[in-house]
């Protein structure tokens, strides 16, 4: 059964920096296109990053340029770095896995992905 669970969510003031993990089970990050979205209150849920099976990354958006995707093959973990924040980052982060096994089929949209996990909160106060 796949799993995936967030940590690291919380309170920031703008300008912070803040690092949420991705616990995976069931599956092989490693072998698999994973990827972090983003929920706002109101709002759609929107592709922030993602890595495919070889490392290769993407990040869209507002995100380019302040957050990073990364992954431990070996605790089989997803990480997002996030700098520079800023108050409209707040919502409520969800990790994201794919069956898809390669690039041509990862990316940032939520009909690429198959298994989300509950999210994590973050708020980012002015």
């Amino acid at each position: 059964q796949v799993q995936l669970v967030e940590s690291g969510g919380g309170s920031v003031q703008a300008g912070g920096s803040l690092t949420l993990s991705c616990a995976a089970s069931g599956f092989s990050v490693a072998t698999h296109c994973m990827g972090w979205f983003r929920q706002a209150p109101g709002k759609e849920r929107e592709g922030l990053a993602v890595i495919d099976s070889d490392g290769r990354t993407a990040v869209v958006g507002s995100a380019k340029g302040r957050f990073t995707i990364s992954k431990d093959n070996f605790k089989n973990t997803l990480d997002l770095q996030m700098n520079s924040l800023k108050p409209e980052d707040s919502g409520r982060y969800y990790c994201a896995a794919s069956v898809c096994h390669n690039h041509y089929c990862c990316f940032p949209e939520r009909r690429a992905m198959d298994y989300w996990g509950k999210g994590t909160q973050v708020t980012i106060s002015s």
